[in-house]
């Protein structure tokens, strides 16, 4: 069958008007190194330091080292299956971990993630990890000694 001028034409517009051109903008980096919980990545270029990395399998890594073409990230837990090549992404969010009341008497990981078996944190909010400390003007004085604990 043949198609014709026309025919190809009109095909074109079609497909034209029905393109979705939906984008997104993402940080994607490549792991260039993996030595023992350390990982090198390229690529990511708008890393921020303490910013939260992912990695396969919903694993996380947190930036600490950024160069100018290289980032150096701590792997948040298992790293034994990273290997060179594998896809990571810029999450643009620094490190926070759940606070409030239900972390009472929890056990949780790095990342806050619970891992006594006791179910989800149910958090009121998040803070993140890495703070500017107050002024010494605006610390509380010292008014007491601690005496020092020996063991006999």
């Amino acid at each position: 069958m043949q198609l014709n001028s026309n025919e190809i034409s009109e095909l074109i517009r079609e497909r034209i008007a029905n393109f979705d051109m939906a984008s997104e903008a993402r940080n994607e980096g490549t792991i260039i190194s993996v030595s023992d919980g350390i990982i090198t990545i390229h690529g990511l270029a708008d890393a921020m330091q303490g910013e939260m990395i992912e990695l396969p399998d919903n694993r996380f890594a947190l930036a600490l080292n950024l160069e100018r073409h290289s980032v150096g990230a701590v792997v948040m837990g298992p790293y034994a299956d990273l290997c060179e090549g594998m896809k990571v992404r810029g999450t643009g969010r620094i490190l926070e971990v759940p606070v409030g009341p239900s972390l009472l008497g929890r056990v949780v990981n790095t990342l806050g993630q619970p891992i006594d078996g006791k179910g989800e944190v149910k958090a009121e909010r998040f803070d993140p990890v890495e703070v500017i400390a107050p002024g010494v003007i605006d610390r509380k004085s010292v008014d007491e000694l601690s005496k020092p604990v020996t063991k006999r």
